[in-house]
């Protein structure tokens, strides 16, 4: 599906990968009505100033979605309650914010005869799967966190809409890192580190969790590659590394990138081998289905963190 003179709605366009994904799409010829309820629109000022973004703020369960539809040819759907530990404390919250607005949504949708949409997903529908790197077939779907869950259920509500002709992309993200994060390890390292160079205290035992991490640049393209292909009916990829690193090794990472030596780790401990409750142990994709299509991730997470590190340091 071209990209160009197509005019989409972007929920949550202001947050990390949405403020990317916007001005991916401008760049392609796109324009784009943004739902965020954010009220900084430092990160895409420009092109609100050009005309070729509008932003809304407000939410998906509470705004006028026909109202936002009106024009709009496509939707990427990116708002949602997003911060794993948050949902286990929260799970009302989560389930509001993920599932029953995918529903409002796709509703609004159906009456504005609006019948493409890209999902945000995530790598954690999988819990903790018996084969790593987790092919996008992988059975069964056991997710061991509520935001896990939530983003599965709202998953399941693809296939229904699209039963009456929609076509949907579901992206399932690892660990997406990179310039403008507003959360997430390599995030909370850069801002320990510059708080205080000589200590850096880590989440969990040592060395942590095994997990992908995927740069911002690599995951654009993936998304935008993956939509040229959107049809009827719902598909999915996957989007990440086929290699792991420890919570060690992003430690390392993020030290090196910042040009810091002999910084003292201090572990805080953790839950049943994880960070926290719900963190998944060890985490890889398969990406079979994007190699098909000529997408190859530039940065292994190593490299994918370390860049991130160097922009988020700035």
């Amino acid at each position: 599906m071209k990209i160009e003179d197509e005019r989409f709605l972007v929920t949550g366009g202001l947050g990390f990968i949405g403020r990317h994904l916007v001005r991916a799409l401008v760049l392609r010829g796109a324009t784009c009505v943004v739902l965020d309820r954010s009220r900084d629109t430092t990160p895409v000022r420009d092109l609100v100033a050009s005309g070729k973004v509008t932003v809304h703020h407000g939410t998906v369960l509470s705004d006028d979605l026909a109202a936002l539809l009106e024009g709009c040819t496509s939707v990427f759907h990116l708002a949602a309650s997003a911060d794993v530990r948050a949902a286990e404390q929260n799970p009302r919250e989560a389930f509001a914010n993920n599932v029953l607005a995918t529903a409002r949504l796709l509703e609004a949708m159906r009456a504005a005869k609006v019948t493409r949409i890209g999902f945000a997903s995530t790598s954690t529908i999988y819990g903790e799967p018996a084969v790593v790197p987790t092919p996008e077939d992988y059975a069964p779907l056991e997710p061991i966190s509520v935001y896990g869950a939530s983003k599965l259920a709202a998953e399941g509500l693809f296939h229904g809409w699209a039963a009456d002709g929609g076509g949907a992309i579901v992206y399932r993200f690892a660990n997406v890192v990179g310039g403008g994060a507003t959360h997430g390890i390599v995030h909370d390292l850069v801002w320990k580190l510059k708080a205080n160079p000589a200590e850096l205290e880590i989440l969990g035992r040592e060395p942590g969790t095994h997990k992908a991490y995927v740069h911002i640049n690599d995951t654009l393209r993936a998304i935008l590659l993956a939509w040229s292909k959107i049809g009827e009916g719902v598909s999915v990829f996957n989007v990440g590394t086929e290699d792991t690193i420890t919570v060690r090794d992003v430690a390392d990472a993020v030290c090196g990138a910042m040009g810091l030596r002999d910084v003292a780790y201090r572990w805080s401990g953790g839950i049943d081998g994880g960070g926290w409750k719900g963190d998944v142990r060890r985490m890889a994709l398969r990406v079979d289905r994007l190699r098909d299509l000529g997408w190859r991730p530039r940065y292994a997470s190593a490299e994918a963190v370390a860049l991130a590190a160097k922009e988020l340091a700035r």
